[in-house]
């Protein structure tokens, strides 16, 4: 805490005037507004009792969201934490789950798509269950990887952590290992860490995303990170790690020739390759008959999912 006691007739420092009126503009009266809860613009950097602290990826402001998507604050990033300091203080909830499943969804999607998954392991696992928001299509997956490092950082400090990432939202977890085995100064987030399942995760970059590439509008539409999936994956691939704690694999494949994806050549879930999936160090490799955007909400998956995670 910034102390500032200044003595009679002196000009209190200049941090402390803005620490104040940010304090100050903090405990307006506000009133919640809906909201879409992110869509493609906007990446989670923090996370307290349901609150989200938002980042837009195009107009460079922060937001303050609650468990219901509302938003309460719309400023600096530090107007948001203050006004979160504030309903934490009031709301003085107590933490009772010690371990957290963080969900990340994949490039073009949102929270979401996370939200079958998310219910069943509400249901049958006695954790607390959160999903991380990222402008997939903005920026690169390095950034994404170090806003889920902000994002996980502001959880208990006493929880433990496993994950579900679908898709690129795989790609982004390893990358945000990689960054903390580089960096010793949060290998203590990295020892909470226990145990991952990727679906559908280009672990071998992604066959369609080079095919897409030579389309001059694709690096507009899907962004820098679908870049690195594709044309770039030989160079990127070495910013990324091994989960060093246990993780398994569920690959889709589209069983039925109608619906084949022209642009792949060898089995595949529409978009992934049955073996972009595969990274050597698995605990399994589960293959089900699934379409890739609907991995989350295959019953088959689910019950896979809360074995690996919960049992």
């Amino acid at each position: 805490m910034l102390q500032c006691a200044a003595e009679e007739g002196e000009t209190p420092p200049k941090q402390f005037l803005v620490d104040r009126k940010e304090k100050e503009q903090s405990r307006q009266w506000v009133i919640p507004i809906p909201t879409f809860g992110g869509l493609q613009v906007w990446t989670d950097h923090g996370y307290r009792q349901g609150y989200r602290i938002q980042h837009n990826a195009v107009t460079d402001s922060w937001r303050l969201l609650d468990g219901n998507d509302r938003r309460w604050m719309w400023g600096t990033r530090r107007q948001c934490e203050a006004f979160l300091d504030n309903v934490s203080k009031r709301s003085q909830s107590k933490i009772r789950n010690k371990h957290c499943i963080v969900l990340v969804h994949g490039l073009m999607r949102t929270k979401h798509s996370m939200t079958p998954l998310k219910k069943v392991l509400q249901k049958k696992c006695d954790c607390e269950i959160v999903c991380f928001s990222y402008a997939s299509t903005r920026g690169k997956i390095g950034a994404h990887a170090a806003a889920l490092r902000e994002f996980l950082e502001s959880l208990p400090e006493t929880w433990t952590l496993s994950f579900v990432g679908h898709s690129m939202g795989n790609i982004v977890i390893r990358h945000f290992i990689a960054d903390l085995q580089d960096d010793q100064k949060h290998s203590e987030l990295l020892s909470r860490c226990q145990r991952m399942v990727m679906l559908g995760p280009p672990n071998q970059g992604a066959a369609i995303a080079r095919q897409l590439s030579s389309l001059g509008m694709f690096e507009w539409i899907a962004g820098e990170g679908a870049m690195e999936l594709g044309p770039d994956w030989d160079g990127f691939s070495e910013s990324l790690a091994t989960p060093p704690f246990p993780f398994s694999i569920v690959a889709g494949e589209v069983e039925n020739k109608a619906i084949q994806n022209p642009l792949l050549d060898n089995a595949s879930d529409f978009v992934v390759e049955v073996d972009e999936a595969r990274l050597e160090g698995s605990e399994s490799f589960v293959v089900v008959p699934a379409l890739h955007s609907f991995l989350m909400k295959d019953a088959q998956v689910q019950e896979f999912v809360v074995d690996f995670l919960c049992h």
